[in-house]
């Protein structure tokens, strides 16, 4: 089957992809020529498990096509998926704004009946909207229809999630639409819940929102746990055995991060206000997530008389392992507060450091200093602080010795609770975690 595919991040991409490895025909479209150019020599801009081999393979296969001519590619496709970003604004609320540029585009371009199939995250409603835009901007005399079918892969596994999902959720109004979504699905033989648009959009925040409040959940108790002496790992065990909890989403650590559990929680939250309710179990999970990204640097400021001059290194800058992205990373807000507190930071990311350059660049920043290192060991030489973010193996494999051995003062704060506790004090190292 013929589909063009709009966007190009973590969505759109690993969709194309993936779709091409079923034999269907597709066609990535992206703004960036420069970025177009690349993919078409099999790089991927992101970093994923798997994506770079898949793409290569399909591209060798003529399979996967990229480019930036929209018109080209939509004219006569038979399904045109949207996966552009919707990302926050400062009410909370989703911009739609590259959704209606790419259904105005779709509108004055397609020449064949087709299927819209929108699998950004979007409110309640917004597939509605798509097709009667769609329609009052619609050039040819053609049928086209819009479907919800919400991505639910997660940064890191993406490419395994969408070959290998738990089940795909399609959302339509018509058996023609419904047929023709379960005909494009049908090579990945997976489970498909078929239901309306509406419900197809709610399934997708209501299960992201769901998990958001499970790691909020986990971190307030985790909180609670330092001040009783009760050790959050021990109680996350004995829950996980209870099978109507389940042993997921259950680890404490410093908030979640990434692009769609922060920025889905307050389009609920926005959602749900504009409607005239309060979701008071996803307000509270907002705010208990705000809070706790930078709980450590909190319980470091107690520690410390000042940060002023001081070496930190700071290890991993996604927020999380498997990714390049740092999108609401909760290191973000830390080097904020320790380059403003003027600390001289030394960071180091297997994967993160040229996204983290853009937004702080090598050199004097604020009162302090910013550094990127090529391994951790060069951020721990000679520190006299370490924060831990995110839990890359490179970062797990260092001992109890090696921090005490490099460090001038071997005092961490560890916010993916990486270490044991006991070895971290027998080896002599002052050590911080979260709920332990």
């Amino acid at each position: 089957m013929k589909i063009a595919v709009a966007g190009t991040g973590y969505v759109g991409l690993v969709a194309g992809v993936c779709f091409a490895e079923m034999d269907h025909d597709v066609t990535c479209v992206d703004v960036d020529e420069k970025k177009v150019e690349v993919m078409r020599q099999g790089i991927s801009p992101i970093y994923e498990e798997g994506l770079e081999e898949l793409m290569q393979k399909n591209n060798a296969k003529g399979t996967l096509h990229f480019t930036t001519d929209y018109k080209e590619a939509y004219k006569d496709a038979d399904a045109i998926f949207i996966g552009v970003g919707t990302p926050e604004m400062p009410d909370g609320s989703a911009n739609l704004s590259y959704i209606a540029t790419v259904s105005r585009q779709i509108a004055e371009t397609v020449e064949k009946d087709c299927l819209v199939v929108v699998k950004s995250t979007v409110p309640v409603g917004t597939n509605d909207k798509v097709e009667q835009f769609i329609k009052d901007f619609l050039v040819h005399d053609v049928k086209v229809e819009v479907a919800s079918n919400p991505e639910f892969l997660a940064q890191g596994t993406a490419v395994y999630d969408t070959l290998h999902a738990a089940r795909i959720i399609i959302g339509t109004e018509s058996r023609e639409a419904e047929a023709l979504l379960k005909k494009i699905y049908e090579p990945f033989n997976l489970p498909i819940v078929s239901v309306k648009r509406r419900s197809a959009e709610m399934i997708k925040y209501a299960c992201n929102d769901f998990l958001a409040l499970k790691i909020s959940y986990m971190n307030d108790i985790a909180n609670l746990c330092e001040l009783v002496g009760a050790d959050i790992t021990d109680v996350a065990k004995g829950m996980s055995y209870d099978e109507r909890i389940g042993a997921r989403f259950l680890n404490a650590g410093i908030g979640f991060g990434g692009s769609c559990f922060p920025k889905d929680t307050k389009a609920l939250k926005h959602l749900a206000r504009e409607y005239g309710y309060q979701l008071k179990t996803v307000e509270a999970c907002v705010d208990v997530n705000s809070a706790q990204k930078v709980r450590l640097f909190e319980k470091a400021k107690e520690r410390m008389i000042s940060f002023s001059g001081l070496k930190a290194a700071v290890l991993g800058l996604t927020f999380k392992a498997g990714t390049d992205d740092l999108r609401e990373a909760p290191s973000i807000d830390n080097l904020k507060l320790l380059l403003a507190a003027g600390a001289d930071v030394y960071a180091y990311d297997p994967k993160g450091e040229e996204r983290a350059r853009q937004l702080f660049p090598e050199g004097k920043l604020e009162q302090g200093t910013m550094s990127y290192v090529s391994d951790p060991y060069k951020a721990l030489e000679g520190a006299n602080i370490c924060f831990v973010f995110t839990e890359w193996g490179e970062i797990k494999a260092i001992t109890p010795e090696q921090f005490k051995s490099r460090m001038h003062t071997p005092l961490v704060y560890d916010g993916r609770n990486l270490y044991d506790p006991k070895q971290m004090k027998e080896a002599g190292v002052e050590y911080y975690s979260i709920g332990r």
